[in-house]
This record gives structure tokens, sequence and C-alpha cells, in this order.
């Protein structure tokens, strides 16, 4: 087995994995984390591309890509074609050097307004959006999308074949179909499928991929150029390096000491509060924390006391003191 590198238009990536953009999740912090711990490439939250929000802090925020290496993929959301033409010419203006366009997400609030996955049910609107965004910008142009709109629907080859004739450079697929959401397990025949039919792009799969072992069978399975990890990076961002070295030596790589567990947590926590001020930093840390201590130790008793914590020094010494205990706890027991 090999892990492989792959191009976008003109940027070749370091590797084939990428970290899935989430809404409140793939932050600059945490995509900065993802680069430095394997991931090939990290696209942007969903920004809007209704512009009246462009402005609002939280849009700002969001297209933040300061100090982060190239190319940075910026994902917009929108169901008008010229809406999202204008809003992939603002994010290429703010420096996005690839933009993504979201017909994957399953979220109600997106879906209800015939964005996201919904558009899936419009063949000739996704047409229209993918050749008015391709036409926009200068710079590639990729698509995330989910397999159909429901079971009885999986339109997603269709749906590849309209990108391939509209220029997109790179296809990601979820293994679910909008009505599925997060349920269930996620289904790979449908990227197969897509994979063996188009060649003219890397085909990506998404959905469910938590472990190494996990990763290189979806590749044997789909035939794929490349793996979307989603929310198992939430609080394992080193999941990127163990699958990197698994299909590159065919060898499990050991987890992170608690040492180093505690080391990237508090480095995260720091950028955190750097990124977005004390006050809304303390807050975005406690799912991060959560996401962290998730199995380990204690763990819950510790994250009821965190989310009760109001400051930054408060949080990073509370986390110092947890892992100095595990690690007495774990030192005992080697003893």
């Amino acid at each position: 087995m090999q892990g492989n590198t792959l191009s976008i238009g003109p940027y070749r990536l370091p590797n084939n994995l990428f970290l899935a953009p989430m809404a409140g999740v793939t932050d600059r912090p945490f995509r900065q984390l993802c680069r430095r711990l394997g991931a090939g490439m990290a696209v942007s939250e969903m920004i809007t591309a209704n512009k009246a929000l462009w402005a609002s802090k939280k849009s700002l925020l969001r297209a933040n890509h300061a100090g982060e290496p190239e190319p940075r993929s910026v994902q917009i959301a929108g169901a008008d074609p010229k809406m999202m033409a204008e809003a992939a010419k603002h994010n290429v203006d703010q420096g996005a050097h690839i933009i993504d366009i979201n017909m994957g997400c399953p979220a109600k609030k997106v879906c209800n307004v015939m964005a996201g996955s919904a558009l899936l049910q419009d063949e000739s609107l996704v047409a229209s959006i993918l050749e008015s965004v391709v036409n926009a910008v200068d710079v590639p142009v990729t698509l995330k999308i989910r397999t159909g709109w429901d079971r009885d629907n999986r339109n997603g080859l269709t749906i590849a074949r309209i990108a391939e004739q509209s220029g997109i450079q790179a296809l990601a697929i979820h293994g679910r179909t909008r009505a599925d959401a997060y349920k269930g397990e996620a289904e790979y025949d449908t990227i197969a499928e897509i994979k063996a039919a188009i060649s003219s792009m890397p085909i990506i799969a998404n959905g469910d991929i938590d472990s190494p072992l996990k990763a290189a069978e979806v590749l044997n399975k789909t035939g794929v150029d490349g793996l979307m990890i989603g929310r198992a990076a939430q609080g394992n961002p080193w999941i990127f390096r163990q699958i990197i070295h698994y299909l590159e030596h065919d060898k499990l790589l050991s987890s992170p000491s608690v040492a180093e567990i505690r080391q990237i947590l508090i480095e995260h926590l720091e950028n955190l509060y750097d990124f977005y001020g004390d006050f809304s930093g303390v807050r975005m840390a406690r799912k991060h924390i959560a996401w962290y201590s998730k199995g380990l130790r204690n763990g819950n008793a510790f994250r009821q006391e965190m989310n009760l914590l109001e400051s930054p020094q408060q949080q990073v010494d509370f986390t110092r003191q947890f892992f100095e205990q595990l690690q007495e706890q774990q030192d005992i027991q080697a003893a």
C-alpha cells in the first residue's frame, strides 16, 4: 500500500488526505493543526454566498487564512448561480487559491434555502451553479456532494458527470444521501461507481473513515484518488499521520503519548484564544477539550468541571493538571 500525492489544478498536494470542511470546527487554528499533523489539505468552513453576511464577524473569521500553507481552499454555499459566482470572485480576491462548492451539507437550515445537498434534487440548477462559478474565477473549482438526495434517488454519478462537463477539478463524495444525514453507515459502492466512470479529475471519498485500517479499506474498495476525514479528526488530529504511516509502511503507528496529547491540546487552546479572543476562545475551546478527553480516564468529570471555567488561564492550568495526573497514573501502572 502506498500513500499518494494528488494535484488540483496547478497545486500538487503533499499527500491525498483532506480535512473535511465542518462548520464551527474547521477554523484556522484547527486547519493549521491538522496540516501540521499530516493532512495534505484542509478546506475552510462554509462561507455563505449571501453578500449581506460577508462583513459579519463569523464570516470574516471563517475567511481568515493568515499564515496557512498554500493552497488555501475556501468553501462557498448558496443556491443562486450569480450570487455563487460573486462569492467565488470575492473569496479569490481575499486570497483563496481553490474554491470549493458545498452540495453536501445535510443541515436543515442550509437545505431549507435549497443550498447544500438539497441542490442534488435539481440537476439543471447544479449545472448552472457549477458553470457560473467555474467561469467566474481563474482558480480551480472543486465540489463536495453526497451520493444523492435519498436512497431511491442516488444520482451521484449524474451529478459527477455534470461536474466533469462544467470544468470541476476535484470531486469529494460523502457516502450517504441527504436523507441519511449522519445516520447509519456510509456506503462506498456509489463512490466506486463514480470513480470507475470519471477519469478527468480526482475523486475523494468521505464518510466514516475513522482509522488507518478503514482508510486502506476504502481506498481498496473504491479506487479513489484521495480520502477526506471529518468527524474522526475531532480531538484526534494525529489521525492523518497515522493513516499516512499505515499506507506507506503497512504498519500501525502507535497512539501519541499522554505528554504529546497534552502539548498538542494546550497549543491548540492557545491558538484558539489568539484567534477568537478570550471570551469566544474559551467557549470554542470547550468542545475541542471534550473531544480530546473522550475515552480518557476521569474524562467525564474533567469535562464537567472544565465547562464551568471562564478564563483561558483556568482552562490551560486545569488541562495541564488533568494530563499530569493521567501521566502519574500511567507511571504507577507501569512501575
